[in-house]
């Protein structure tokens, strides 16, 4: 046999041009990683396409891999972004009617509003901010 005849041959390639796919726990290389991986370690794919997938529950759960030389850091929250996402919570978290602001976010979809206001349930005085509109009022 010749060396033309020797080919390395990757087991996992489904050789029609797809992203190879491996099973739970069996991707076995150290230079791919999922998005949650590469977070973890300060990353961001940075615009790659994913190189493999990784199945698991009989194919009903899968994450994409990539290349970790390819990524790069992760971009630093700036004053503006971290503003905008105050403001979107402050709307999940503040009640439309006692203006309370709550350390999780409210089911206002479901309610419209906190539970004490819904059914009179009181609310633990640490899960809740009062609104500075109430505090002035109070004084």
């Amino acid at each position: 046999m010749a060396d033309q005849d020797l080919v390395d041959v990757d087991p996992y390639d489904p050789g029609d041009g797809s992203v190879p796919v491996f099973r739970w726990k069996q991707a076995g290389h150290n230079n791919l990683a999922t998005r949650r991986q590469l977070r973890e370690m300060g990353l961001r794919p940075g615009g790659q396409e994913p190189v493999a997938r990784i199945e698991c529950r009989d194919g009903k759960r899968f994450a994409w891999l990539y290349r970790i030389d390819l990524a790069q850091p992760k971009r630093p929250m700036t004053l503006a972004k971290e503003a905008a996402l105050d403001k979107a919570m402050a709307a999940r978290q503040t009640c439309p009617f006692c203006r309370r602001r709550y350390v999780h976010c409210l089911p206002l979809r479901t309610l419209g509003s906190c539970q004490e206001c819904h059914d009179g349930t009181p609310a633990a005085p640490n899960t809740y901010v009062a609104h500075p509109a109430q505090h002035r009022l109070a004084a």
